[in-house]
């Protein structure tokens, strides 16, 4: 008997659309009136139940709506994007998703998350000219011989590099960059490709669960809950340090019996298909690094080092970083003496091999599309605000902690549930007693925690580009979540006593 295969990632986003387009039908809809920032006139915008008005943009404006955020949070840039006003909810008339809204849905998905989905076709374009030159070869030759014996450094550094990048600057689709160019290395380290996935992946994870200065998360939760982002950092940062320490030792833990033994290794029937696609070509190899291969690798290393500085300290967004790789390739097109018809389809077949990867970013940003229409995201957060009322601390905030685990599905954004959640849930800890700061980090640990396996998050992209299986990433990572989701009940609950 044939053994049945998982569902691809594009069929679980397609099954998760259709789910919560069914989900339209049943959860009455409901919205809260919300309020933007006009830095041009200096005035809030209100929207009221789609009616939209001008009003003076100062801290009278935020106190009659109820709204305990300082206006300098709004003025400076701070908060950015609609904010939800508390006690506003009110039901709306129905707009239930049927089957024509359901199948636009992918479509509208791409065109909206176009910047993420170019960004990751100019990567691919890259990769494509990258190999074309045979320098990626010549440096994971060179690499693995430098690291023989010591590969597990390999692991401790990329997890914690990429992990200081998610706390403080919010690195995360951006890792997706990482992944073509660091499972090779892995690979010819002895490890599979698991292990780099974990150590890309994670790395991001955990260091943007366990936010600290990062400004998609920490920092525009805080101004949201209308505190100051440095409230709570010193615990935020001990976390930081536990759950990242524990998240390479367990990936150093894989990685050595994988090691001793590749037929434990959980994609180890893929072994194959992976070292082809990712595997270096060992019959035009070349072990010696010329000058010219070292330029190439130097303008390559470059593209990624540039774009690191541009998103933290230049206010870089997708459009840059895409013109960044697109740039590179066209230097390692001049210095590698290639052919314009043959930079043109090494380019094109580049981008080509990561097109199922677009899609499923156009899936997953298509599912927000249908809950926003449907307009049951607001009705979700209304009725889970309400199950808090009269708990006592701990229960109160570890309700939160799950509570944020389950709307993260359906609000993956984590700048997009900070100022859609905070101005509702953050009033909620003065009445238990307890900091807002807290409330916050009950955002940052339940959202960071389900972002590991969320179907709706980056999960299924990361998992695209390497072709390998969600449950098999399921099976790889759940005792880890396990471990780390109890760290963070019993920190929470240590918090607010």
């Amino acid at each position: 008997m044939k053994k049945r295969k998982f569902p691809s990632a594009q069929t679980i986003l397609l099954v998760i659309a259709a789910f919560v387009a069914l989900l339209t039908w049943i959860i009455p809809s409901g919205k809260y009136d919300s309020l933007i920032y006009n830095k041009s006139d200096n005035t809030f915008s209100l929207d009221s139940k789609g009616k939209i008005s001008q009003i003076p943009a100062n801290q009278k404006s935020l106190d009659e709506l109820s709204i305990k955020i300082p206006l300098k949070n709004f003025t400076n840039g701070a908060i950015y994007k609609p904010i939800s006003i508390p006690n506003t909810f009110e039901k709306v008339e129905a707009n239930p998703q049927g089957f024509f809204e359901f199948v636009q849905s992918p479509v509208k998905g791409i065109i909206e998350a176009s910047d993420v989905i170019f960004l990751v076709l100019f990567i691919g374009g890259l990769i494509g000219i990258m190999n074309l030159t045979g320098a990626f070869d010549a440096g994971i030759f060179w690499l693995s011989d430098v690291l023989k014996g010591r590969e597990y450094l390999l692991i401790i550094f990329t997890t914690t590099l990429i992990a200081i990048g998610g706390t403080t600057f919010g690195l995360a689709e951006e890792t997706l960059a990482f992944i073509p160019i660091l499972i090779p290395v892995f690979i010819a380290a002895k490890y599979d490709a698991m292990v780099g996935i974990a150590c890309i992946f994670l790395g991001s994870s955990v260091g943007s669960m366990c936010s600290t200065t990062n400004p998609f998360a920490t920092i525009i939760a805080s101004d949201s809950a209308g505190i100051n982002w440095t409230t709570g950092i010193y615990g935020r940062i001990i976390m930081f340090c536990i759950c990242t320490t524990i998240s390479i030792i367990y990936i150093l833990r894989y990685a050595k019996r994988i090691k001793n033994d590749p037929t434990k290794s959980i994609i180890f029937d893929q072994k194959e298909e992976i070292e082809k696609l990712f595997g270096s070509n060992k019959e035009n190899i070349q072990s010696k690094l010329t000058l010219r291969l070292r330029i190439i690798l130097f303008i390559f290393t470059a593209s990624f080092i540039i774009m690191v500085i541009g998103v933290s300290m230049l206010d870089w967004w997708f459009t840059e970083m895409a013109s960044v790789f697109f740039v590179g390739a066209i230097g390692i097109g001049f210095v590698a003496k290639i052919k314009e018809n043959d930079f043109v389809n090494a380019f094109s077949n580049g981008a080509g091999e990561l097109l199922s990867v677009a899609f499923i970013i156009g899936i997953a940003r298509g599912v927000s599309i249908l809950m926003k229409d449907g307009c049951i995201s607001d009705t979700v957060l209304y009725n889970t605000s309400a199950i808090t009322e009269g708990m006592n601390k701990g229960v109160f905030v570890n309700t939160l902690f799950f509570i944020y685990n389950g709307l993260s599905f359906f609000i993956p954004s984590s700048s997009g549930m900070a100022v859609l959640s905070m101005p509702i849930m953050s009033p909620l800890a003065d009445t238990v007693g307890i900091g807002r700061e807290t409330i916050v980090n009950s955002y940052l640990y339940g959202m960071g925690i389900f972002g590991f396996i969320n179907p709706t998050g980056m999960i299924l992209a990361t998992l695209g580009i390497v072709k390998i299986g969600f449950d098999k990433w399921l099976k790889f990572v759940w005792p880890l979540v396990v471990v780390l989701v109890l760290i963070s009940m019993v920190f929470l609950t240590l918090s607010v006593y």
